[in-house]
């Protein structure tokens, strides 16, 4: 029963620590859920759902209702003569009132525009792809925030972790010291100076948790949970099989193009012709029988409708200007595509030597590790025997903790040096 328990136990603690780790990607997903831009996506689409409504709504007939009071100082009417003779016929003429007023409808409604409503639609798909674009590199780069947050809490607390296990190797010394300081084989200010060393590091090991709790807060705030409790762990150094730059900067260069490309489109929609139906109707006077409204000023319903065409030709004069300040745009964009482009690779090209120094380091890192243990045993050896002091020991210990440290060091860098790659080519 006692077996079962100690089993039931460890399983439970396995799977809790298991739940307790947190790795890089998953730092990155929580983050980007957690920004408050993500939340732009949702605006976007219904931006452009309301903007390509507007757009299909221009094709509605437009329908405007009105009404109107003149006064004219001059209307037409019948000559002289012909009012003499109509006159002596009994028939009185009065002519055009100059007081005219009437109530109406005007309905338009638009048969071809040209291609504009179609290009329209494009130029706003276009400038929403644009939107997107930017926000995916504002996330791009709060993975890189993320990812430097998560590497220097390792690096720190790989650094606690060394100094813990060098602190370890004081005490077990300052021990034997006193021992020795009992037996008059050592003096007292070796057992000071070892203490004080041993003082010295617990600050620098307090100094360090401090860190990583002000680092843990700050990467908390970045997912939106607590991971103070939480083991990071760390990530697997394999680089990326293909060194082909996908960042989103280049998505928002090919989407920036787009959408200049499709202004050019409407520079040359603008030329085209207009053709729509009109109708007008209203009731009042004058009626169109001018005739009969000379003889009365009875009010009358009218209406009237056809087809229009019109032609703005104002864009012919600026057709070729539009058109080569598109040109400039694209080509100046084109360049910094190029410009970009250039220092990525660059970039790359370092850090890919960096990687490479790094790799030859760890290579050696190990023997050091082993010489510097077996020198500073061989010390402790010495220091039994009373052949040195313990200056001379603390010199040893200090040179093996940086050995192992520095290996860590050159492990995590490493790993953090394969991710610096991975964010430069965005995979």
């Amino acid at each position: 029963m006692k077996h079962l328990v100690l089993t039931l136990f460890a399983l439970l603690l396995a799977a809790f620590n298991i739940c307790a780790q947190l790795t890089l990607e998953r730092c990155q997903q929580l983050a980007q859920e957690n920004y408050p831009a993500i939340k732009k996506y949702g605006l976007i689409d219904k931006s452009l759902e309301i903007e390509l409504s507007d757009i299909n709504k221009s094709w509605l007939p437009s329908v405007t209702a009105y009404g109107q009071g003149t006064i004219q100082n001059v209307v037409p009417a019948f000559p002289a003569a012909l009012e003499d003779i109509l006159a002596q016929m009994g028939r009185e003429v009065r002519g055009i009132g100059k007081f005219q007023y009437k109530i109406g409808v005007d309905v338009s409604q638009t048969i071809w525009d040209g291609g504009a409503s179609k290009t329209r639609r494009e130029i706003i798909r276009s400038q929403e792809a644009v939107e997107i674009s930017g926000l995916e590199v504002e996330l791009y780069t709060l993975r890189q925030k993320v990812e430097n947050i998560y590497f220097a809490i390792l690096l720190t607390e790989e650094q606690i972790k060394q100094s813990n296990q060098t602190l370890e190797l004081l005490d077990a010394n300052l021990e034997l010291l006193r021992s020795m300081l009992k037996n008059g084989t050592a003096m007292r200010s070796d057992v000071d100076m070892v203490q004080a060393q041993a003082l010295t590091l617990k600050q620098s090991i307090t100094q360090a948790e401090s860190t990583v709790k002000s680092y843990r807060t700050l990467l908390s705030i970045y997912v939106g949970e607590d991971v103070s409790a939480q083991r990071l762990v760390l990530p697997s150094a394999e680089l990326p099989s293909s060194l082909t730059s996908d960042r989103p900067e280049l998505k928002l260069f090919d989407s920036r193009q787009n959408a200049l490309e499709k202004s050019q489109l409407m520079t040359n929609v603008s030329l085209m012709p207009k053709i729509g139906f009109f109708a007008q109707a209203y009731y009042g006077y004058p009626g169109f029988d001018y005739f009969k409204s000379m003889m009365n000023r009875d009010l009358s319903f009218n209406i009237m409708a056809g087809v229009r065409v019109s032609w703005n030709i104002d864009s012919f004069y600026t057709r070729r200007n539009k058109l080569a300040k598109t040109a400039l745009d694209i080509d100046n964009l084109n360049i910094e595509r190029e410009t970009f482009l250039f220092n990525s690779r660059l970039q790359t090209e370092s850090q890919l030597e960096t990687l490479e120094g790094l790799r030859n380091m760890m290579l050696d890192d190990t023997q050091i590790i082993e010489l510097r243990g077996n020198v500073r045993k061989a010390a402790e050896s010495q220091l039994r025997n009373g052949i040195i002091d313990a200056t001379a020991l603390l010199s040893k210990i200090t040179d093996e903790n940086i050995a192992r440290l520095t290996a860590k060091f050159h492990e995590i860098q490493y790993i953090q040096e394969v991710y610096k790659i991975k964010n430069t080519l965005n995979r």
